[in-house]
């Protein structure tokens, strides 16, 4: 049945009187449905005429042996008409009626009223018709509902309390700052302007202004975690992104210490034998090696050694900008000597400015000559500290184990020198040691964690990948479920495969990493496509990073050769500009020597020698610069050109002439309009000017428009009159005089 049709039959005045019946019954119907099943028709009409009956049953037409019935307004019209009926009289009652339709949030102190109590009343001659009692009613209900809702708005009036170590970010408006540290925003204008700083509501500050003001309160506050942009990540250069952190946060971690050397000079087997002695030890039943990385007990103390195949992972790591080791372990084979890969392992070592500690292998072999293999490791630059040097070079057996004790303690004695430091608290940061696709768990990472604290279910990204880790697992195999500073732990959950030395980042959330992933893709194919190998981009690269040294790996035809070129090279630097040959060697220019100048963002020139197409190929990709010379001249001449567009300019300021002020036209916050006359020499539009008033420098400023007359002029002479736009910080008078200059930058070569 339609609900108008419904109200019609059971007298209602509206349908929402219906509604409320059907709710008291607690019907399954939609307040909202436009008809009523058949079946609850009935149930409705007598549960309303219930609701809605008279106050005062009375019989109709006089007939006291009728029964009682409930009157309609029809007969209650006619019963009125016959018999003169008394104005109803309606007393206070100590108790009012409920309609279901007030809100419960209201907390109205109304009771229910049952029919028997009004029928207890001393109502016997009164009358009181249905739709009065409801107006009065409702008038009731509304005043008491408007007052409790002003009562409820007054409430959510927000109070400001001072709020301790509130964390605030780097910069920050001043309304912002208000609601962290629980102050007025007026105080804090107020403070501001005490010290001369003048802003509004939208003004930004910066966290050290802030953290003044919040003293002046009497409160602390912390600066929020830093967030760094794509394009830090993707250079990769934890230093510089590390360097702001806070040092009341910092906790000494494990040291992180990568082995390196020539083939087969016992690198592996050193690893082995650390592994068996250090870790399997503190194991139930042993150890399986899972991942690339693992940390042993060294004493009391914890040492993370990177499981690498000698530096070829090292040098992938430092050529995307990533420093994933503290110290490294060179080993040497003390029956063979400083081979080519020795060489190159320390040059990556000293690029990478981290502490060298030599292991001098195989002393167990007969005819070993420790002295002979000091005198070559000097060559290079390592003298032995029993030689008056820093290097400090332990005589070990990765066989028997002899001196490797010895090893370790020089790594925490290193270690104890400088401590490793890192801040467990915050998000973590992570560098990617090896990765690979499994048939299981999909793209899977080692992740040697930086700083920070990474847990399970982190949302990260991580180069162009990005996911939540939903497995990480520890070097032994077991699952874990968090990775503290220097801790290795591999993870699955990622959306791509990794590349080795890209950056982890932990971020708030899965839209946050997908986001930054698809930005690190973008400027990754944007910089695939623009990378051009010359000079200039090399100029670009130095002068970004302010760095005056020039960083060359030189491949020469031969022995001769090289020295004699190296020897050219070394001369052409000056107290400015510093030459450093990084690496050199005989023989065709390699992907290793690509390598090598990629991490170390330097050129690679090569002389009377040549390049394979596919090393071409790699050193297109990586953005490094190669240069074949068959002409040392040639050569020399390039560079010398190279060397001069990174020297300074030399900074020349050129007096030009006097102005003195006669008159001031207009004057506001932004700018003066000055008429005057050029005393001295000429003046020109968008120089720069100082103010001096008496013997004194009042401030300085630029002039930002030059007219004589009614036209607008670049430069006039002395003796003449003309009006200046000025802009500055201080205000011009009468009488003071303006001097005239600008400033020229003058390239130097040389």
């Amino acid at each position: 049945m339609k609900f108008s049709d419904l109200t019609t039959l059971v007298g209602a005045a509206q349908n929402k009187d219906v509604r409320n019946i059907i709710k008291k019954l607690g019907l399954d119907i939609n307040e909202k449905a436009r008809s009523v099943p058949d079946e609850h028709v009935e149930a409705i009409k007598a549960a309303y005429a219930e609701a809605h009956a008279p106050l005062i049953r009375r019989s109709v037409g006089g007939d006291d042996a009728a029964q009682d019935i409930i009157p309609t307004k029809a007969e209650m019209k006619e019963i009125t008409s016959e018999k003169e009926i008394k104005k109803p009289v309606i007393k206070k009652k100590k108790k009012a009626v409920v309609v279901e339709k007030i809100p419960t949030n209201l907390n109205l102190e109304f009771e229910e009223t049952v029919e028997g109590e009004l029928e207890d009343k001393d109502f016997s001659e009164d009358v009181i018709e249905e739709e009065l009692y409801e107006e009065k009613f409702f008038q009731k209900r509304d005043k008491v509902i408007v007052k409790k809702k002003k009562e409820e708005k007054a409430s959510q009036v927000h109070i400001l309390e001072p709020k301790d170590n509130a964390i605030v970010s780097e910069v920050i408006t001043v309304k912002e700052f208000s609601e962290k540290i629980g102050i007025s925003s007026g105080k804090i204008i107020g403070e501001l302007l005490k010290n001369g700083i003048i802003v509004t509501l939208n003004h930004k500050i910066d966290f050290d202004t802030a953290a003044l003001v919040a003293t002046e309160f009497g409160l602390q506050i912390a600066q929020e975690e830093t967030q760094f942009g794509v394009g830090d990540i993707m250079r990769g250069n934890l230093s510089k992104l590390l360097e702001n952190e806070n040092p009341d946060t910092l906790q000494i971690r494990p040291t992180v210490v990568s082995i390196m050397g020539h083939v087969d000079h016992g690198k592996t087997s050193l690893l082995d034998y650390i592994r068996s002695a250090k870790v399997a030890a503190s194991e139930a039943g042993g150890i399986t090696q899972h991942i690339g990385a693992y940390q042993a007990n060294v004493g009391d103390r914890k040492v993370t050694f990177l499981d690498t195949p000698g530096h070829e992972a090292f040098t992938a790591m430092r050529a995307r900008g990533a420093k994933a080791t503290d110290i490294a372990i060179l080993v040497v084979a003390a029956d063979e000597g400083v081979k080519p890969q020795t060489i190159e392992a320390v040059n990556h070592a000293k690029e990478a400015g981290i502490p060298i500690i030599v292991a001098m292998n195989k002393i167990d072999k007969e005819g070993t000559n420790i002295e002979k293999l000091k005198a070559e490791l000097a060559e290079q630059g390592l003298t032995p500290e029993d030689w008056g040097g820093s290097t400090i070079m332990v005589p070990i057996s990765a066989k028997t184990g002899e001196g490797i004790d010895t090893l370790l303690e020089m790594i925490l004695l290193v270690t104890d020198m400088d401590p490793f430091m890192a801040n467990p608290d915050r998000s973590a940061l992570g560098t990617i040691i090896e990765s690979h696709l499994d048939q299981k768990l999909g793209p899977v990472a080692t992740v040697l964690v930086n700083t920070g604290t990474l847990r399970l279910m982190d949302n990260v990204f991580v180069g162009s990948a990005y996911g939540r880790i939903k497995v990480m697992q520890s070097a032994n195999g077991k699952r874990v479920k968090n990775a503290p500073p220097s801790f290795p732990v591999q993870i699955a959950g990622l959306s791509d495969t990794p590349q080795v030395g890209d950056i982890l980042q932990v971020v708030k959330n899965e839209k946050e990493s997908r986001d930054k992933a698809m930005e690190i893709a973008a400027l990754r194919k944007k910089s695939q496509k623009s990378s051009a190998v010359s000079f200039s981009d090399l100029i670009t690269k130095l002068s970004l990073g302010e760095l005056k040294q020039l960083k060359i790996v030189l491949k020469a035809d031969t022995k001769g050769s090289l020295e004699a070129v190296r020897a050219s090279l070394l001369k052409l630097g000056s107290e400015e500009v510093e030459i450093s040959i990084i690496h050199s060697g005989v023989g065709n220019i390699t992907e290793t020597d690509v390598l090598m100048a990629s991490a170390s963002d330097g050129l690679l020139i090569g002389f009377n020698v040549a390049s394979q197409t596919q090393v071409d190929k790699a050193a297109e990709s990586m953005g490094v610069s190669i240069k074949i010379y068959r002409v040392i001249y040639h050569l020399t001449d390039e560079l010398t050109k190279l060397l001069s567009g990174l020297l300074d300019p030399e900074i020349r300021e050129v007096s030009l002439g006097d102005f003195t002020v006669l008159k001031v036209f207009y004057s506001s916050r932004k700018f003066l309009i000055l008429g005057g006359k050029v005393t001295k020499g000429k003046i020109e539009n968008r120089a720069q000017v100082r103010v001096i008033r008496g013997d004194k420098l009042i401030g300085e400023g630029t002039i930002d428009s030059l007219q004589k007359g009614t036209e607008s002029v670049s430069s006039i002479g002395e003796g003449h009159e003309c009006g200046i736009k000025f802009h500055g910080k201080c205000q011009p008078e009468e009488k003071d005089i303006l001097e005239v200059y600008k400033v020229e930058r003058i390239e130097r070569s040389l």
